[in-house]
């Protein structure tokens, strides 16, 4: 994995998008328009981490390495030396997968 240049702030997380096989079934080709984007993305980069009441760290759920699942529509979609990442909140991560 290429380091990438991009720190995430607070308790945000930069997620790689994971590629997926693409599965065609009955020879029908859908176009890339149609196709719903998969929410299973790479942990790259975590951000300082949420502080509590008292000033507290709070330690992330989440590694570097993780793969996980995230809301469809939550953070924000960035473009970094030609490939796709996503900027969300600790609290969009829903799961870890495996």
């Amino acid at each position: 994995m290429a380091k990438v240049n991009v720190k995430p702030l607070g308790d945000r997380v930069l997620l790689e998008l994971c590629e997926v096989a693409e599965q065609i079934k009955g020879g029908i080709v859908i176009p890339d328009t149609a196709k719903e984007k998969p929410q299973e993305f790479k942990v790259v980069a975590l951000g300082t981490g949420k502080t509590d009441d008292n000033g507290k760290k709070i330690p992330f759920d989440v590694k570097v390495g993780d793969i996980v699942l995230t809301s469809r529509y939550g953070g924000t979609e960035v473009k970094v030396d030609g490939k796709e990442y996503k900027v969300v909140n600790s609290d969009d991560i829903l799961a870890i997968v495996g």
